[in-house]
């Protein structure tokens, strides 16, 4: 990924419901996935990577990943598309969010947080297509167990 793609990336997170959803505080968004009141329509890789640093910044990491994991199956179930929830995608996620979050040495806020790593935001071809090789992440064991990293190892 080039340089010249991180503007982009971070102006396309910051379009649409997201820009809605940056108006709410982070036990709002939680409430809202977890209540099952979040619009499917809406919810993008952005608002995933948001919700995953929310969960990060209030509970510990094997908390925050049991919690983010299991609302996101629910979410992926309530659509009447439970095939959608990839485990090897959002844990991976997860982990990168928290590892970011540790590097930086203290507490960010939100907005902090993704001013800095704005690689994250970028689905296609993204921080994943550096670790994982695409038939990894294709595979149904890698939507059902989460698989370490394949790339660059």
């Amino acid at each position: 990924m080039t340089q010249d793609c991180l503007p982009t990336a971070l102006e396309a997170m910051m379009t649409g419901e997201m820009m809605a959803a940056e108006m709410m505080t982070g036990d709002q968004l939680i409430k809202q996935f977890e209540d099952g009141t979040t619009p499917a329509a809406s919810f993008h890789h952005a608002d995933h990577v948001r919700l995953a640093f929310e969960y990060l910044y209030r509970y510990p990491a094997l908390e925050a990943l049991e919690k983010f994991s299991a609302a996101l199956r629910r979410f992926a179930a309530a659509q009447g598309k439970p095939e959608l929830y990839h485990e090897t995608i959002t844990w991976a996620y997860l982990l990168l969010i928290r590892e970011r979050m540790a590097r930086a040495g203290r507490s960010q806020t939100w907005e902090e947080f993704a001013e800095r790593n704005p690689d994250l935001f970028i689905w296609k071809g993204g921080v994943l297509a550096t670790l994982y090789r695409q038939e990894t992440l294709d595979s149904d064991l890698a939507r059902h167990t989460f698989l370490l990293p394949d790339l660059g190892l």
